[in-house]
């Protein structure tokens, strides 16, 4: 007889940097280089407006950017109503309404 304790072998969460499409995230370092100084503190997270009636994140969002997984990043920013409040608390000064901009403006469809 086998004993089941619940475990299961989850599937690898590894990102293999060498295959992820980082071509959005170094777009949009080129045209807001702050982002690149963003150490995921979550004040942008803690004050954000859309975060307290939706599952919105400027970190999670920033992370996803950083690690090339642009359809999260893209499910993530339709979430964003572009308040603003993110950038005002930030402590190294990331301009995260220009990088939201940007990406809303790159998944609608315009050219960055």
């Amino acid at each position: 007889m086998k004993t089941d304790f619940g475990f299961k072998i989850n599937k690898s969460q590894q990102i293999d940097f060498d295959k992820a499409d980082l071509s959005l995230y170094k777009k949009i370092k080129s045209l807001e280089p702050s982002i690149g100084v963003c150490f995921f503190c979550g004040s942008c997270a803690a004050t954000c407006t859309a975060g307290q009636y939706t599952s919105f994140s400027f970190r999670r969002l920033s992370l996803y950017l950083r690690r090339g997984m642009n359809k999260e990043v893209s499910d993530e920013i339709s979430r964003c109503m572009l308040c603003g409040k993110c950038t005002l608390v930030c402590p190294r000064n990331v301009n995260t309404r220009h990088i939201l901009f940007h990406l809303k403006k790159h998944f609608d469809g315009h050219e960055l």
